[in-house]
């Protein structure tokens, strides 16, 4: 009797605890951020309008139209005179960096977001257990991950991943490394730095689709400190709810849009082409259809379901009749799963056209349009300065989610969501400013400054001195 009463405990019981045991290593698997830190550059390296012409009038290989096509995409680009560029620019050397010159700018946004962040967190380098390092353009031997661990003596066994060309969506190709990294380690730490090194990168020539990254692009960087530590969860500032990565790489024109390639003079540049607006599109599109319904409440997948359907059938009836008149397509609500919309700084008719897509609010682009103007197009570490914006205007409260959408080269859409663990109102990198956002006008004053180049003529134009 005894003997058939421990079998029936065991098969009553042994299930349970294997379902305990799945749950419980569920919950080891979480992805936390513990807290991170924007990089703000010194004041002598703010790009303001002033300096920003003597700079262009510095390269011999521009003419009148190549002065007026810049006039007008600095113009429209969104960029403010509080942006920051590297140091080699300030020298006059931008047509000539050095090796060092990348390694420089690098070093210096690692030795000092890395120090605050671990600072403030009380966490020693050497508890760190991954370090995850993107930085597109600059390929370093030993690598800028090797750079970091040297500089602050970490473990011989740390997990080192060090991203190259993953463009300006590789910081949540990182997260999503150190998601992974979580499933299989517990109590984990991984350190996550996303930056874009500016100096070897300068375009000294005058093909237009390459002179144009010169304008958008600008200095920073981010470090993130992110856990599995489930004792850590109630002081995590962010909780990863999910991440979706879409790669159309296989596409020719997708992968060619967006390149790093020489002109035909043999100057390397950065090529954006033509149908990168297109090729985003339809990456963003394609990453859509697959988070919605991980972020979406079914009632609002059904509502637009249904309305999608009734749209096309009414579409249709209209077409057998030949009567005429616009595509009339659904939208679905994206406000009715997330709280606030964390966009990649890519430039204004980005963030313009996420607006459109997703019918948001002025409300809702005014953190990615504020860092867009303040801070320029930092590439991979766009998003967190975003992010941090919305945390400086105290927006994030408890509970909400936040939805981050980035593009890269490749061509490659990445979002994630993120829920807020604990309502948010700390310091940043916005804090000296962040009472004078929104301005008034974003207007730049480029127009002001150089706009008699409009009028100027082919044939007598002269470069000003």
């Amino acid at each position: 009797m005894g003997l058939h009463m421990l079998v029936y405990a065991f098969l009553i019981f042994y299930p349970l605890f294997l379902i305990w045991r799945w749950i419980d290593g569920k919950r080891d698997q979480e992805c936390y951020i513990l807290d991170y830190e924007c990089y703000k550059p010194t004041d002598d390296r703010k790009l303001d309008t002033e300096f920003s012409g003597e700079i262009i009038k510095r390269s011999k290989n521009l003419g009148l139209n190549e002065y007026k096509f810049l006039l007008k995409a600095i113009v429209s680009s969104g960029i403010g005179e509080q942006t920051y560029g590297p140091r080699m620019i300030f020298a006059g050397r931008e047509e000539n960096p050095t090796y060092e010159d990348g390694i420089l700018e690098m070093e210096e946004f690692f030795q000092e977001s890395i120090q605050k962040l671990l600072s403030r967190t009380g966490i020693s380098p050497q508890e760190i257990d991954a370090l995850v390092v993107n930085v597109s353009m600059l390929s370093a031997v030993p690598s800028l991950s090797a750079r970091i661990i040297n500089h602050y003596k970490m473990r011989e066994d740390i997990k080192v991943f060090n991203l190259t060309g993953m463009g300006c969506s590789a910081s949540l190709i990182s997260v999503n490394i150190a998601q992974n990294l979580f499933k299989t380690y517990k109590n984990s730490y991984t350190l996550v730095i996303t930056s874009e090194s500016l100096s070897p990168n300068w375009y000294a020539g005058n093909n237009r689709s390459m002179i144009l990254a010169n304008c958008l692009f600008r200095s920073g960087g981010c470090a993130i400190l992110l856990t599995n530590k489930r004792a850590l969860k109630h002081k995590a500032m962010f909780k990863l709810k999910c991440l979706v990565r879409t790669h159309h790489g296989a596409r020719d024109d997708s992968y060619d849009c967006c390149l790093q390639k020489e002109d035909e003079q043999g100057r390397v540049g950065f090529h954006l082409g033509k149908n990168l607006p297109k090729a985003a599109t339809r990456a963003f599109v394609d990453n859509l259809r697959v988070i919605s319904p991980k972020i979406l409440p079914v009632r609002e997948l059904l509502r637009f379901l249904i309305v999608s359907f009734i749209k096309k059938w009414s579409s249709q009836i209209r077409s057998s009749s030949s009567s005429k008149g616009g595509e009339d397509r659904a939208v679905i609500n994206f406000k009715t799963g997330v709280d606030h919309f964390c966009i990649h700084t890519g430039g204004k008719a980005v963030i313009d056209g996420i607006g459109v897509n997703l019918d948001l609010t002025e409300y809702d682009l005014e953190p990615a349009r504020m860092t867009l103007h303040r801070f320029g197009n930092t590439s991979a570490c766009s998003l967190w300065y975003v992010l941090a914006y919305m945390e400086a205007k105290k927006r994030l409260k408890k509970g909400d989610r936040i939805l981050m959408i980035s593009f890269g080269a490749g061509f490659k859409c990445n979002s994630c969501l993120w829920e807020v663990v604990r309502d948010l109102d700390g310091s940043n990198v916005w804090k000296d400013c962040i009472n004078d956002y929104p301005p008034k006008t974003l207007t730049n004053p480029f127009m002001e400054k150089y706009g008699w180049i409009n009028n100027e003529d082919e044939s007598t134009f002269a470069v000003p001195s």
